[in-house]
């Protein structure tokens, strides 16, 4: 494992609660580059909504923390947005909150000898993802994915996806 990725977990703790009591739950940190790291932040309200000056308002109270306390050493670059609209999925709720909607997931281990599945999210079962695939032959075939064995997971852009988020824009 990287030292950046040993640091996003201390990272994600140190500001959650900060992020919450703005109103915004924090969606996914990461951090790239190497001496001068980047921050990615991504954060939207309960609702789902996110505008530039929630960001801005994010970035500011983020800033100010990490500068008093935070495991980042020397400079960072700081970066605050939106999931979008082919976001990741990363908490349980992710998959549940967008049932229905195609996604692709990556396997850390490979489940019946693959690793990406591509389907329709057909919600939670205890901590599993399940999944309605679309293999040519097979037709339609129906999977569990346990969420811990998951190592990323993303919505897939479709017009069906785009009309949804207009809706709740």
């Amino acid at each position: 494992m990287s030292h950046q990725s040993d640091l996003v977990r201390p990272l994600s703790e140190t500001i959650r609660p900060l992020v919450e009591s703005l109103g915004f739950d924090l969606v996914r940190v990461k951090i790239t580059g190497g001496r001068k790291k980047t921050v990615q932040i991504m954060a939207e309200r309960p609702d789902g909504s996110i505008d530039v000056g929630d960001c801005a308002e994010i970035s500011r109270a983020v800033s100010a923390l990490l500068d008093v306390e935070g495991p980042i050493e020397g400079d960072y670059m700081l970066e605050v947005s939106s999931p979008g609209i082919d976001r990741p999925l990363v908490r349980l709720k992710d998959f549940d909150r967008f049932e229905g909607h195609l996604a692709k997931v990556e396997m850390a281990r490979p489940i019946d000898g693959r690793k990406t599945f591509v389907g329709r999210l057909l919600g939670l079962a205890s901590d599993n993802i399940r999944l309605e695939l679309e293999d040519g032959k097979n037709g339609r075939q129906r999977v569990s994915l346990p969420f811990s064995f998951i190592a990323h997971a993303q919505l897939v852009m479709t017009d069906e996806l785009i009309r949804d988020s207009m809706k709740s824009a």
